[in-house]
């Protein structure tokens, strides 16, 4: 007879409470060729292929370091070259050249003309500033990157800054080293999360060679890259990282980027004016954002409409920067030193923001003709200029206040670093790692927080996302916990389960489906398991198996399996039961005992799953009270 399984409700108090063990996830089978059901595989935290990725990531690091080290050579190069007429690799800023006013307006748009000539004809990708393109290809393209950007993106990079370009070397470095690591990862046997973790890999040592910041460069790579916190990706980064840090050291010393000498704890009042200085900041990172892509929306349109092509933009916006570099010409080229002045008080009052202010102009107005550049190094210009200039506007306001204008100047700039890329905690790492200021660390998390929080309010998508946004419809950023991996099985599943022994004739079961089966529940079901004589499970049949017209009716239903059965154990998570259920093409899973995959105890199926995020979505969304003083 066909037989209910069923022990009660969902609620039973009576079912053996395993315990907790470590998440698993379902792969397809434990191995066993005679065994009767496929069960979820432990999942493995980390394992022998996380030791691999982590060796190969370390190579990568060591790697990244030396072509940092060479495209900042390159970009010197190019500087000297075009500036000073001489072969030589030291890295210098443009500011000092004493040329002609033409060959000064001309420089910048030859730089733009040959850009746009090997994004034509070299590879498109090489247009932008890299973090978003490798955002990019990790969010949709299986991070996979074309092994020829490796070249084509730092030369091009190079000469864009090399002739008065106002950007950062990080972003192409960034972008390059995630090339390294994506091209790798095409070459050996991997899957394509551990590509993604040698592409993050990749890019965390860009920056830690660039900035000597290994700690931020991996937030870096969890924030914006990663979008995940698991050891088996955070480790090999981490690795990375520390070693291409370590081998910047050899090159460049152990000295802070952005040195700061005889900060002072702040006093409460002044933390209040550092929070109001890094809300103001993230505003004006929205109005940067937007700034950037209402220029490049203004080539679209005019190229569009006068029929240029876009491989003479660059050549556009290198005529702005060659202008408004006769002007000011500390807004050239990579201005590490502009942050240093104003995070030092060397630069102060109207000479800091009339740098500022030409700085910004020429570099979005560069950058949104589609050259080949980075982002932070400008940022941070901005940010540590507006920042020092409102420290010592406050400074003179409120003199018993002590506001000190260095510290306005360091939360200026991560605080723009902050709402310009929703990278709240690679912000504040960042700034403490390059100046290596602890006093500066509660002001940080002040003003990056309010800046993050004004972005955000202010703008869904930050600089680095609204590209991503533009051409794929919806970017989802953040990461949460997988509420399905906190939900057991035996939380979820039903326990009235029909059966049916395998005996049984199929004329039989057609019969009790037309008439008694909506009594009994069964209109419910779509899947039945199947047992044998000691009520030991054989395999499932669906309910279209069951009325299949071409079956005879004097068929034995155990005679319709015709796979091993997919099952679940009642400790293994709901996210183990939902993969298993991919894996495995099944919509439904019987529910076994542990000690015997062959008991059935209950079934599980998509529409349990869904049921499952009820109370999530309750604890999201509902507001309500409750009582301070018991249950």
């Amino acid at each position: 007879m066909i037989a209910d399984l069923g022990h009660g409700s969902r609620d039973d108090a009576s079912l053996p409470v395993a315990p907790d063990l470590a998440p698993a996830m379902a792969i397809a089978d434990d191995g066993d060729e005679n065994a009767t059901v496929v069960a979820p595989r432990e999942y493995e935290i980390v394992g022998w292929r996380t030791v691999y990725v982590s060796a190969l990531s370390i190579l990568i690091g060591a790697l990244a370091a030396i072509v940092a080290q060479v495209f900042l050579r390159l970009i010197g190069l190019a500087t000297n070259l075009a500036y000073y007429s001489r072969f030589s690799t030291e890295f210098v800023s443009p500011a000092a050249a004493h040329r002609s006013v033409i060959t000064l307006l001309l420089i910048p748009v030859i730089g733009g003309l040959v850009v746009g000539l090997m994004a034509r004809y070299g590879s498109a990708a090489i247009r932008g500033h890299g973090i978003p393109e490798v955002m990019h290809r990790v969010l949709y393209g299986e991070s996979r990157i074309q092994a020829r950007l490796m070249i084509l993106k730092p030369t091009s990079a190079a000469i864009a800054i090399g002739t008065g370009g106002p950007f950062g070397a990080e972003g192409p470095i960034i972008a390059t080293g995630g090339a390294l690591g994506s091209v790798i990862g095409q070459i050996v046997h991997v899957t394509a999360d551990e590509r993604k973790t040698l592409l993050a890999a990749g890019a965390a040592a860009g920056m830690a060679a660039t900035f000597g910041s290994p700690v931020s460069a991996v937030l870096l790579a969890i924030e914006l890259l990663l979008f995940e916190y698991r050891p088996r990706s955070i480790i090999p980064v981490a690795l990375a990282s520390a070693v291409a840090a370590s081998i910047r050291v050899l090159f460049n010393g152990s000295a802070p980027v952005f040195p700061i000498a005889n900060l002072h704890q702040p006093s409460d009042s002044a933390l209040a004016f550092y929070t109001l200085v890094g809300a103001l900041v993230g505003l004006a990172a929205v109005g940067v954002s937007r700034f950037v892509y209402a220029t490049e929306d203004v080539y679209e349109r005019v190229g569009e409409r006068l029929r240029i092509h876009w491989m003479w933009w660059p050549a556009i916006g290198a005529l702005t920067v060659g202008s408004l570099g006769l002007v000011e010409p500390r807004i050239l080229g990579v201005g590490y030193s502009n942050i240093i002045g104003a995070l030092s008080g060397t630069i102060v009052g109207r000479a800091l923001i009339t740098l500022v202010v030409l700085k910004f102009l020429a570099w979005a107005l560069y950058l949104g003709s589609g050259t080949s550049g980075g982002i932070l190094a400008p940022l941070f210009t901005l940010g540590s200029g507006l920042g020092a200039w409102l420290g010592g506007v406050g400074a003179d306001l409120l003199p018993t206040v002590g506001i000190d204008p260095r510290i306005a100047g360091l939360v200026g700039m991560a605080a723009i670093f902050a709402g310009a890329t929703h990278a709240l905690l690679t912000s504040i790492v960042f700034a403490f790692e390059t100046t290596r200021q602890p006093v500066g660390l509660l002001p940080l998390l002040l003003g990056c927080s309010a800046a993050y929080l004004v972005a955000l309010l202010s703008s869904r998508f930050s600089l680095l996302t609204e590209k991503l946004a533009r051409r794929e419809g919806a970017v989802h950023t953040e990461y949460t916990v997988d509420h399905l991996a906190h939900v057991l099985v035996r939380d979820a599943a039903s326990r009235n389960v029909i059966s049916i022994p395998s005996s049984q004739k199929l004329g039989e079961v057609r019969s009790w489906l037309g008439s008694m089966g909506n009594e009994k529940g069964a209109a419910s079901h779509q899947g039945f398991p199947i047992l044998d004589e000691d009520s030991l499970l054989v395999g499932v049949v669906t309910r279209r198996d069951l009325l299949d017209a071409e079956k005879s009716d004097e068929l034995e239903v155990g005679a319709l399996v015709k796979r091993r059965a997919a099952v679940v154990y009642e400790d293994n998570t709901l996210r183990d039961a939902a993969d298993h259920m991919v894996l495995e093409g099944v919509g439904r899973l019987p529910v076994v005992r542990r000690d015997n995959s062959r008991i059935v105890v209950g079934m599980i199926s998509r529409s349990d799953l869904l049921r499952a995020h009820a109370p999530r979505l309750e604890a999201a969304r509902e507001m309500k009270r409750s009582s301070i003083w018991g249950p």
